[in-house]
């Protein structure tokens, strides 16, 4: 991981100078949020760095209104809902520059007898990165993610249903700087902000459906990247709103397009050594063909982890842009695992997270299905070239229901994450099924009201 973006050392010189007075202690639970505690500064160095502090361990066993939901073993009233720890990772130390006098620490949940968690995100990523590290080897990963911006602030949209907002920009903008320009003041200080708070960003622009942008990060060791990722998306939504905007990470707000989370993921050594390049076609290692037969070959009984809602699967359309079919090609869009780069940056793209997703569950997925390849050295198909959309293969599972059934009878995920992570983010699944399935939705009052 990166050095630390905010020493110690430094946080107390800042505190003692009364430039920083609050410290947000913060864990990710399932859905890829940040929850936590404001501490005060004095506090957290005087006690949090050296004992930690708590919270309740609800925060891993509810659904996303913050319901107490059934099914979970760490975590139920019969069990009293006590407490976890959460440990600060100062590694992860850094300013909110968006927030005066603020910084942030994120932290790994242990039990109050202190073990690790395991049903927690991180230390579910952290258990995959391991076993790389026991191979010498070093997961580097990008997360590409996608928003739509309204004119709206979150509490109008929330007094309108969330219905008839006003995109930020009126029609496709994909590329165009006159489309970003319209919007720069809340990009700008996205940027400014996500740079102030440690992160290298590279650049943003414009997308495909009205409002729609990207703000893209250079890339980092695995955790690294996936804690930036979490801090951006709670930080987005805190400087949209502070310019009277909103924005939604949401994989699917409308009929058109969808808001992706491509996730490039690379391999290297214990020297630092780039493992995916190599000799054979397309410039590819043994390692290299291994891995991505990988994804081809368990990705789908995965891909729960990576798409965990039901509204996921209304990205997945043909000619889209999201993908259906399980097949890669080289630069191809088409396909639901691209590969991209060459020599050293060679990488694999895998386009079917949406915005929503948890990107340590998801790089955690992509690292256990191409692990299973190269241990059982499964063979490369050839590369698709034309259009994957209308090839007779495998198709990525279109609901969310059977994704969760895919999950709940897969071996490799028992062995490689454990029964007790599978069992808790399949009943997480099936909190969401019974959700959606006792709703009412506007499609159906508008096509049942009168004329049914």
């Amino acid at each position: 991981m990166r050095d630390t973006a905010l020493p110690l050392a430094r946080l107390r010189e800042l505190v003692e100078a009364g430039r920083v007075d609050t410290v947000l202690v913060a864990m990710v639970d399932m859905q890829g949020r940040l929850q936590g505690k404001r501490v005060t500064a004095r506090f957290f160095l005087d006690e949090v760095v050296d004992h930690a502090t708590e919270a309740c361990d609800y925060l891993l066993a509810v659904d996303v209104e913050m319901n107490t939901v059934a099914g979970y073993r760490n975590s139920s009233w019969e069990r009293g809902y006590g407490d976890i720890v959460l440990r600060p990772d100062l590694r992860t130390l850094r300013l909110l520059p968006w927030y005066e006098g603020t910084a942030l620490v994120l932290a790994d949940v242990e039990s109050t007898t202190g073990e690790p968690v395991t049903v927690s995100p991180r230390q579910v990523l952290r258990r995959q990165l391991d076993r790389l590290a026991e191979r010498g080897l070093t997961a580097y990963v990008g997360t590409e993610l996608e928003f739509l911006l309204f004119e709206d602030t979150y509490e109008q949209a929330w007094r309108a249903g969330y219905r008839g907002l006003t995109p930020a920009n009126q029609y496709n903008v994909d590329y165009s700087l006159l489309g970003t320009g319209r919007v720069e003041p809340v990009l700008r200080a996205i940027r400014l902000g996500m740079d102030g708070a440690g992160m290298y960003v590279e650049s943003a622009k414009g997308e495909c459906n009205p409002g729609q942008h990207e703000i893209a990060f250079r890339y980092d060791e695995a955790l690294a990247t996936c804690d930036n990722h979490s801090v951006y998306k709670t930080g987005a939504k805190e400087i949209a709103a502070a310019h009277g905007h909103s924005l939604t990470f949401m994989a699917k707000y409308d009929q058109r397009e969808g808001n992706s989370c491509h996730i490039h993921l690379s391999l290297r050594d214990a020297d630092g050594t780039p493992v995916m390049a190599g000799d054979g076609e397309h410039g590819f290692s043994p390692l290299m063909r291994h891995f991505i037969a990988g994804q081809l070959a368990y990705l789908r009984e995965l891909t729960c982890l990576c798409a965990p809602n039901v509204n996921s699967y209304k990205r997945f359309a043909d000619g889209s842009f999201a993908p259906t079919v399980l097949a890669w090609g080289v630069d191809n869009r088409t396909c639901a695992l691209r590969v991209v780069g060459h020599g050293a940056s060679l990488r694999v793209e895998n386009r079917i997270p949406g915005g929503d997703v948890n990107p340590y569950l998801a790089v955690s997925a992509m690292l256990v299905a191409g692990l299973r390849g190269v241990d059982e050295e499964l063979p490369l198909e050839d590369a698709v070239t034309g259009n994957a959309y209308t090839l007779a293969r495998p198709r990525v599972p279109g609901t969310l229901r059977a994704a969760a059934e895919l999950l709940a009878t897969s071996e490799v995920a028992v062995v490689e994450f454990g029964a007790d992570v599978v069992d808790h983010y399949r009943n997480a699944a099936e909190v969401e099924l019974r959700a959606f399935d006792a709703a009412v939705t506007d499609w159906e009052r508008v096509r049942g009201f009168e004329r049914l």
